[in-house]
């Protein structure tokens, strides 16, 4: 093709134009290019073909069932200019269909004709049985004579059972052709995963013979990608300078109905579908509460996940590399293409593409909730330090080349923050114990109930350099006038006070030398009308 020029591309203006078609064209088409979102795709089918001059129609066959039509686009180059037309989504015979429609239309027309016959020797045995049943001195304008009544009776006798019998063979002629139909109903060719099952014809005229080089876009279901992570923390042994490796990954399946075979890929961090302007404001009514009907709630149990160890052990002097996909990023979204080509078929499964490795910087943090769990979790904080958002997804933990459990990998945008947890660390040792519970004090017995509850929590650390420890704790609170709920003096101070916006957290932020032991003090006291009950949650 030694000259190229840009197809000229209006549909709604030039449909009209373009008188009736000259000739159809059935290019063979090929999967070129896909971009997966994460649910969803979009196709690039491209095919050649050699056009004759004036008015042709191509068409791509072979398209998968629920294409959104809204969705067509069509763009493309041809040795001279080429004027595109309309473009028609139309149901097609899957196939082996049409060989069943032709057997069925001979079998039912043999059906059609066998109950022609039926009906004509049934109709003639009736007109036998009348004529039969008619009284033989009143056949005929003088009836018949008492000599010739046998000889009538022989007639119709004889003509009620060659009638008969050729009606009896008839309907079983006719019976025999109905089981061949439902025979061949039951056999009726169903569309196979990559079945043909709708047609894009693409209306075009070209003032010259020449080649034509057209690509269909379009949008379907059944496609999709889930992120993937590995999450890897070298806790950097004496010096305590942790170091951490986040590698992500694409797990991409497809049932679409067809498959993609050594296609290039694209993987898009955004979605296809879903709201592209900000949502109206509506006015809000403040009203009186009107409380429904009290409805006993249902417990949930929400079983931990079991904690996985699996033992890393290379066999190969020199690690081996993985080849991971491009980032596109652009000023408001990101795509990745996976190297070389790819090929997926419909229906078999997920295939796993390395997208991306980062090393940013990490600091740990010794997470620590003593009312609920009495250890210390390492966690890490690192920021996103590539232009692709980080999307929700699994993430496996290995600490020190230890796989240590699963986590979640919330949203995370380029350059932003984030915290992952790598399990417990059993040489910081944490305990809590209550101090004292008091009820009623004097003073308050017969007006007021009060209750003082103290809580001392101590941690120690056993590591040879320093641990920054986060320690999160609770007291309850209230949002009725009525019952009061107050520090004492005696709690050591706290760093935060409701973190977060999470009414009656406390937080406090410690350093911990080698071998240093500290304790939190907490102290609280709850007051309430003596005359009504409470539910204080534990502990």
């Amino acid at each position: 093709m030694r000259l190229i020029l840009p197809l000229a591309f209006s549909l709604s203006a030039l449909c009209a134009c373009i008188p009736a078609l000259a000739a159809d064209i059935d290019a063979a088409s090929r999967i070129d290019a896909v971009t997966v979102y994460p649910e969803g795709a979009s196709v690039e089918r491209v095919a050649e073909a050699d056009a004759p001059a004036g008015d042709s129609r191509l068409i791509f066959r072979g398209l998968p069932p629920g294409i959104d039509p809204a969705t067509l686009r069509v763009r493309g180059e041809g040795e001279s200019r080429v004027l595109l037309g309309a473009v028609d989504l139309k149901k097609a015979p899957a196939a082996g269909e049409n060989a069943f429609d032709k057997q069925m239309k001979v079998l039912r027309d043999e059906r059609a004709a066998a109950q022609v016959r039926i009906d004509a020797l049934a109709a003639k045995l009736d007109m036998t049985r009348l004529y039969g049943g008619t009284a033989p001195d009143k056949v005929g304008e003088k009836g018949l004579k008492p000599e010739d009544w046998s000889a009538a009776w022989d007639a119709v006798g004889a003509g009620m059972a060659k009638t008969g019998e050729e009606l009896r063979i008839a309907r079983l002629a006719g019976e025999v052709i109905d089981e061949k139909i439902k025979a061949l109903e039951a056999a009726r060719p169903a569309p196979g995963p990559g079945g043909a099952t709708e047609d894009v014809a693409v209306d075009f005229s070209a003032p010259a013979a020449g080649k034509i080089r057209l690509v269909l876009t379009y949008r379907v279901a059944g496609a999709r990608w889930t992120p993937a992570y590995e999450a890897h923390l070298a806790t950097g042994a004496k010096d305590g300078k942790p170091g951490l490796e986040l590698t992500r990954r694409a797990l991409v399946s497809q049932a679409t109905g067809e498959d993609w075979n050594d296609v290039k890929l694209t993987l898009a961090t955004f979605p296809a579908t879903g709201a592209a302007s900000a949502p109206d404001v509506e006015p809000k009514v403040i009203e009186f509460y009107e409380p429904p009907a009290p409805v006993a709630a249902k417990a949930m149990n929400i079983p931990e996940g079991a904690m996985m160890r699996a033992r890393q052990a290379s066999m190969l002097p020199v690690p081996a590399e993985t080849i991971q996909a491009r980032l596109n990023a652009g000023p408001y979204q990101a795509t990745f293409s996976a190297p070389g080509r790819v090929s997926l078929s419909s229906g078999s499964g997920a295939r796993t593409i390395a997208l991306s490795t980062q090393t940013p910087p990490a600091r740990l943090t010794w997470r620590i909730s003593p009312a609920l769990d009495p250890r210390a979790f390492l966690s890490v904080h690192y920021e996103n330090a590539e232009g692709a958002p980080l999307l929700p997804g699994a993430v496996a933990l290995y600490r020190d080349g230890e796989l240590i459990g699963q986590g979640r990998l919330p949203l995370v945008a380029p350059h932003a923050g984030g915290d992952l947890g790598f399990g417990a660390d059993e040489r910081v040792l944490v305990k809590r114990e209550p101090v004292r519970r008091k009820e009623n004090e004097p003073g308050w017995f017969g007006r007021t109930e009060v209750e003082t509850r103290e809580f001392k929590t101590t941690m120690r650390n056993l590591h040879d350099f320093p641990v920054h420890a986060v320690v999160t704790d609770q007291t309850p609170y209230s949002e009725n006038s009525e019952i009061v709920v107050e520090l004492l003096p005696q709690t050591t101070p706290p760093d935060e006070k409701d973190p977060e916006g999470q009414r009656g957290l406390l937080r406090w932020r410690l350093d911990l030398a080698p071998r240093e032991s500290k304790d939190i003090d907490l102290a609280y006291q709850m007051k309430w009308p003596e005359d009504r009950r409470v539910i204080i949650p534990g502990p």
